[in-house]
This record gives C-alpha cells, sequence and structure tokens, in this order.
C-alpha cells in the first residue's frame, strides 16, 4: 500500500500474476523482479501479506492469532517481507515494544511467463510456489463464501455473487486483450462505494483465463 489507517478501509489485493501493462505505478502497484519474487515464495510470507492488505495494519501475535500460526513463525516472515519491501513498519500504531507492521504497496504484479522460462530454477521454483498457493487462496476463498452465504442479506445472496465459466477460442493476443479488459473493467467500479455506505461490502474478484487442449 501503504495501508490505510482504518484496516477496513484497505482494499484486498491478489497478486496479479499476468503483468498486465494496464498496472500503473500512480496505482502503488508493485512490481516483482527474480530477486523479490524469491522472498515472496512462502506459503505464510503470502497468507500475512494478503491479510495485512485486506485487514490493515497489524502487530505480529494478532497475525499470529488470525492465521492460526505461532506468533514467532510470523515474527520471522514478516521480517522476511520488509526485507524484501513487501511489509514496513507503522511507526504511528506502535507503541513501546509493541511492533506494528503495514503492507506497502496495495497489490503486486509479476511476470509469470518470464519467470516460468527463467533460466535460475530457484526462480523458476519460486513462480510455482507462488502461483499454487494463490490458486490455493482463490479456491479457499470461495469455499468460504459457499460455506457462510446463509449468513448474508437476501440481496447478496440473490443477486450478488456469481460462478460462471466460458469457452471461446483465442489466439495469445487475443487473450491478453481480453485479460486487459476485464482489469480495466474491475478497476473502472473502484471507489464508485464510499466506505461505510449501507449495505455496501467488500467484493472478491478472480480472473482466471488459460488454454485447454482440444481433446
Amino acid at each position: 500500500m501503504p495501508a490505510p489507517e482504518d484496516g477496513a478501509e484497505t482494499p484486498a489485493e491478489a497478486e496479479n500474476a499476468h503483468g498486465a501493462e494496464d498496472i500503473r505505478d500512480t496505482e502503488n502497484i508493485h512490481k516483482v523482479d527474480a530477486r523479490t519474487l524469491r522472498g515472496l515464495a512462502h506459503p505464510l510470507r503470502l497468507r500475512l501479506l494478503a491479510a495485512l492488505r485486506e485487514f490493515g495494519p497489524a502487530t505480529a501475535s494478532g497475525l499470529a492469532d488470525r492465521l492460526g500460526e505461532s506468533s514467532g513463525a510470523t515474527s520471522y516472515h514478516l521480517r522476511q517481507l520488509a526485507a524484501y519491501g513487501f511489509v514496513e513498519d507503522d511507526p504511528e500504531r506502535g507503541k513501546g515494544r509493541e511492533r506494528w507492521w503495514r503492507a506497502a504497496h496495495r497489490g503486486t504484479v509479476f511476470d509469470s511467463g518470464r519467470f516460468l522460462s527463467h533460466p535460475d530454477p530457484e526462480v523458476r521454483g519460486a513462480v510455482d510456489v507462488v502461483l499454487h498457493e494463490i490458486a490455493t487462496a482463490h479456491s479457499q476463498e470461495l469455499s468460504t463464501w459457499i460455506g457462510t452465504m446463509r449468513e448474508w442479506p437476501d440481496e447478496w445472496r440473490e443477486e450478488g455473487w456469481d460462478i460462471s465459466d466460458f469457452q471461446v477460442r483465442l489466439t495469445p493476443d487475443l487473450a491478453e486483450e481480453l485479460i486487459g479488459k476485464i482489469h480495466e473493467l474491475i478497476e473502472g467500479y473502484r471507489g464508485q462505494v464510499p466506505e461505510g455506505t449501507e449495505g455496501s461490502a467488500n467484493v472478491r474478484s478472480h480472473v482466471h483465463l488459460f488454454p485447454r487442449p482440444a481433446e
């Protein structure tokens, strides 16, 4: 980010593995390179970063409680994330020896295609870890929604969600164009609903687009 003062104002941003060029630096999106990718490639680090982006600044012990981990593990991996520039101290919240952390960017973007063919096997392994963890997180979020949707108001259960899949024949260039248009459409809704608007909620959208064999 930097994260806003109130965690409720912090938008949840998943890693963008496509590396779309329409992500601008002015949006505080961090472009991951080969070095920082290796620092990110750990399941707990990805969960810590996602939690800070979604829920706002927190301490290592607070994150440990949220994620069901030990405070020693969260403290260590937060320091590693800080070393690679993904998180930073939140000095306005720290009191005495209590150390608060916040995400350093609203989101991250990386060129997965370039990393998948990188000459360094550590980089290739790191991008595999990150991609699989992102896919797992998406599946868990969707499963959580399905398991808890009865707790939401009728408007959300009946109108405010969707699970769809589509199949169209495209070239790689057209697939890239479609991805860019989807991202642009979603970004066009950002900021339209002020925080605290009655009946509103933070909405998650997952974009999965990939080729499949014909047989």
